[in-house]
């Protein structure tokens, strides 16, 4: 069980929630970044490699007997802002299709650059199944 926390009086934040409650198996997602199955890059431009790394995210999540929806917190690196900002239609589309909504805490930080050169974005994930996913 899930439920994305909005303290009273708060607006509600668009893209991600302020904070998440959520009982049961906890994972902890690596920080996956835009390559594929095969450690290999397809694609140069931010938004590709942000969908991609979104796609490696599930495939974990998968591997734990987990589904998107069990996702409670993200953290997004990002060489350049800017590109990140230019890619949100993008991304909003893709993470609505893979994802789903958006009642995870996210953050956001820009760095400098990532472990892998041609890597332009990595997302670490936190996920919790349900007791009673698990047993189904």
């Amino acid at each position: 069980m899930k439920k994305a926390l909005l303290p009273e009086g708060w607006i509600k934040p668009r893209g991600y929630a302020n904070g998440v409650a959520a009982s049961g198996t906890q994972v902890y997602i690596a920080g996956q970044i835009g390559w594929d199955e095969n450690a290999r890059f397809t694609s140069r431009e931010f938004g590709a490699q942000a969908v991609q790394a979104l796609r490696n995210i599930v495939a974990v999540l998968e591997a734990a007997g987990g589904k998107p929806e069990h996702l409670v917190r993200m953290t997004w690196y990002v060489t350049d802002k800017r590109e990140y900002l230019d890619a949100l239609k993008e991304i909003g589309a893709s993470f609505r299709e893979l994802i789903g909504d958006y009642d995870i805490a996210m953050s956001a930080v820009q760095v400098v650059a990532l472990v892998e050169d041609e890597a332009k974005v990595e997302i670490e994930a936190t996920a919790v199944i349900p007791d009673t996913a698990r047993a189904a």
